[in-house]
């Protein structure tokens, strides 16, 4: 058996960019292994209060740590041009080889809405996502042969260019998804995928088709990252772990697709709505490390090969240490 790799996720809805900075140098000092930082334009609800620049933190980030880092996710299609994201990915890489992963994802209208224009459906949206994905892997080629790229495709247009500052190697790329359809092509045309946690039966037909989509375009599935984003609510007493879901992650009680909806403000009328039973089945609620190991660990023996953990509190610097004390040392693949 060896150690799990048990990441932090940095939620920027929560957190400034200076503090969510040191909390995820306190969590790689703690036990856990690399961060996956949130991009987010606006907060799910007012009350979680933050909303800064993804890719600024995540330089901010890499300067205090040393395990892996990445967006998770970031959306290549309305409010930045899949050609700038390509960009922001190349320039982190190169200033932190070997360590930045490029998580991309379909998004959603609370994000992307800003710059206006007509809201697709969901369809459409991964049409453009995979068309995005396109045109980064091009732009990242182009940096390392020198040649320039163009793209004349149904929703982007890129004129002749290429990067300039590359790393030595690629990022990978990693499809977020929790559909068939999307999980197999994210198999044929990704390095990995990220998908959020959910039924044992609705997991294994993800990874299941992820595997298909692999083996399709002559890769090994076995090989391919495998990464899972967690929410959980731990707190010294379970009255206050949920108190501290009901107020700082209703979102995480809301049983629809989120996707259409705009603002925060929105969210925070619909979260009047959510009840502490809306979180069963959804996210453990409980000031029981073991409760939360046990969790973790049925997602690591379900094929994850990385977690990315988030405690939806604002008790931060209390539960990097109570884990890093009492779940991570415990955990095994």
């Amino acid at each position: 058996m060896s150690s799990p790799h048990i990441g932090y996720a940095a939620m920027l809805e929560q957190f400034g960019p200076i503090e969510v900075t040191g909390y995820s140098a306190a969590a790689e000092a703690a036990g856990f292994t690399g961060v996956m930082a949130a991009d987010h334009f606006q907060p799910w609800v007012p009350q979680q209060g933050s909303a800064p620049f993804v890719w600024n933190v995540l330089t901010a980030i890499g300067a205090r740590t040393q395990g892996d880092l990445g967006p998770g996710v970031t959306c290549p299609s309305f409010k930045m041009h899949p050609a700038i994201v390509a960009q922001a990915s190349a320039t982190l890489a190169a200033m932190y080889p070997g360590r930045h992963w490029l998580g991309l994802g379909a998004g959603e209208a609370l994000n992307e809405h800003v710059v206006g224009g007509y809201w697709p459906e969901g369809p459409e949206r991964s049409a453009r996502m995979w068309e995005a994905l396109e045109i980064i892997k091009k732009l990242f080629a182009s940096g390392r042969t020198g040649k320039e790229t163009k793209h004349a495709g149904r929703y982007f247009q890129l004129e002749t260019c290429r990067l300039w500052t590359v790393p030595e190697q690629d990022p990978e790329i990693y499809i977020a998804t929790a559909g068939p359809l999307n999980a197999k092509r994210t198999g044929r045309l990704a390095d990995g995928i990220i998908t959020p946690g959910a039924a044992p039966a609705k997991i294994e037909m993800v990874l299941g088709k992820f595997a298909e989509g692999a083996r399709e375009a002559g890769k090994d599935p076995e090989t391919m990252p495998k990464i899972l984003q967690l929410h959980l609510s731990w707190a010294e007493t379970d009255e206050q772990a949920l108190a501290n879901a009901m107020t700082e992650w209703p979102n995480g009680g809301m049983k629809f697709d989120k996707g259409d909806i705009r603002s925060p403000y929105h969210f925070e009328q619909m979260a009047k709505l959510v009840r502490p039973e809306d979180f069963d089945g959804r996210m453990v609620i409980s000031a029981d490390p073991d409760v939360h190991r046990a969790e973790i660990q049925r997602y690591l023996d379900l094929g994850f090969d990385r977690i990315y953990l988030h405690n939806v509190g604002r008790n931060q610097t209390e539960w990097i240490e109570a884990f890093g004390r009492e779940v991570l040392p415990k955990l095994s693949r």
